[in-house]
């Protein structure tokens, strides 16, 4: 019988080299992805370059307005509006430093409450979180956070990590796998630790964004507490049945509200200087 198993032992060997190949050529791979972000001076591990991050953002920004219902037209007021406060933004921070080029966007989808950012400078707000705005210091806050992502690359760097772990978990399922469930099983926990180590560092990614959107908006002259206004508004939109699509990729905002606190808390112990303003109304 030992004979007869000699072939697919020898065979289980070979899909092992073949996993471990695989998970070197993932590692190495990664590893030669290592760049200095331009602008906060940071070491990463970055899916592309900033070049690259340029071309596809603007390629993206199209067929990302198509499928979430077009953008307000241009010459509409609020459209104006986020385009105007982005470019203060922009201009009264590190952004302004930074090879990518900036584009404010408002989407026309009056239902779903998001704001999200593609890689090299594309932002975007829908009208269904725009139109829950209190004032322009709100809009500045939500537009601030998404600058940051852009500014720290963390669609760059989330690339480079979902390779990796796609890689990774390729050759746990090439190297356990023996002709019967335990290599599916390998493979579905690989994906699973994946997808856990990708969300704790998604939820880094939104704190360092957050303290980046409260810098600027100081730096532009907004009251940075008002991002309180904005978590609460965005708590108070996930109280029905329907989960709000900023939550999918964003801490709960009771999370957030915790740190947004601390850091008000330690920048102006005396309270936040009064010529900070709230901006316009938006209602």
């Amino acid at each position: 019988m030992s004979v007869g198993n000699q072939p697919r032992r020898r065979g289980f060997r070979i899909q092992i080299l073949i996993g471990l190949a695989i998970a070197g050529f993932a590692l190495v791979r990664y590893f030669a992805s290592f760049d200095v972000n331009p602008v906060t001076g940071e070491r990463q591990f970055v899916g592309m370059s900033t070049s690259q991050e340029l071309t596809l953002g603007q390629q993206s920004a199209p067929e990302m307005a198509r499928e979430m219902g077009g953008l307000v037209a241009d010459n509409d007021p609020r459209a104006a509006l986020v385009r105007q406060v982005g470019r203060q933004l922009v201009e009264n921070s590190k952004a302004k430093e930074s090879p990518w080029k900036f584009q404010f966007h408002l989407l026309a989808d009056p239902e779903t409450i998001n704001a999200f950012a593609l890689p090299g400078g594309q932002i975007f707000i829908t009208l269904g979180l725009f139109s829950r705005l209190e004032n322009e210091a709100q809009l500045a806050g939500v537009l601030g956070h998404e600058i940051g992502h852009v500014i720290h690359r963390h669609s760059a760097e989330h690339m480079a990590k979902g390779q990796l772990g796609q890689m990774l978990s390729t050759a746990a399922g090439v190297a356990a796998s023996d002709e019967n469930s335990s290599g599916q099983s390998a493979q579905m926990a690989a994906m699973v630790v994946n997808q856990m180590l990708q969300l704790k560092y998604s939820r880094g990614d939104e704190s360092e964004s957050d303290g980046y959107g409260l810098v600027a908006m100081v730096d532009s002259g907004y009251d940075p507490s008002q991002m309180l206004g904005v978590m609460r508004i965005l708590a108070e939109a996930s109280q029905g049945n329907r989960q709000p699509e900023f939550l999918a990729s964003h801490p709960h905002p009771e999370s957030r509200q915790q740190q947004i606190e601390a850091w008000l808390k330690k920048t102006y112990p005396n309270g936040v200087p009064k010529n900070l303003t709230d901006g316009s109304s938006l209602r």
